[in-house]
């Protein structure tokens, strides 16, 4: 059956992140093991966006749960370089929020961004509902 999990390819995995891709089901996944910013931030929006464009993605799973507070300067750079390649095919976006408050707090207004821009945000605990909802929309 299209769309079970083997068919997953992997961009990026380190200690710091990872950045998966799902072409069957449009869905570009990325995963923050600690906290993320400059340099690391930059390579896995930019190699998530290729991905998105190349395999015609309008789904993005960003699994945030172990970062803490984005960087202002990342995210400026994120809404110059990697929003203006993505925002007209980008419908759905699953967020798992970071644990700690003060993480929440800072995705607050990027979520409210990109809601407003269009895209259907849902948040969740865990990776595997994200997907399944993920997974669930055409």
């Amino acid at each position: 059956q299209k769309g079970n999990f083997m068919d997953k390819i992997v961009l990026l995995e380190n200690e710091n992140v990872a950045l998966y891709c799902y072409p069957n089901d449009g869905i570009v996944h990325h995963v923050i093991y600690k906290f993320c910013f400059g340099e690391t931030f930059r390579t896995l929006l930019t190699k998530g966006a290729d991905a998105f464009i190349q395999y015609k993605c309008t789904k993005w799973l960003s699994d945030d749960k172990s970062n803490s507070v984005l960087r202002q300067e990342d995210v400026e750079w994120g809404q110059k370089n990697w929003e203006g390649r993505i925002i007209n095919n980008w419908k759905h976006w699953a967020v798992i929020v970071p644990d700690k408050v003060v993480g929440k707090m800072s995705m607050k207004p990027i979520i409210d961004r990109y809601a407003s821009l269009g895209v259907e945000v849902k948040l969740f605990e865990s990776s595997d509902e994200a997907l399944k909802w993920l997974k669930s929309l055409k």
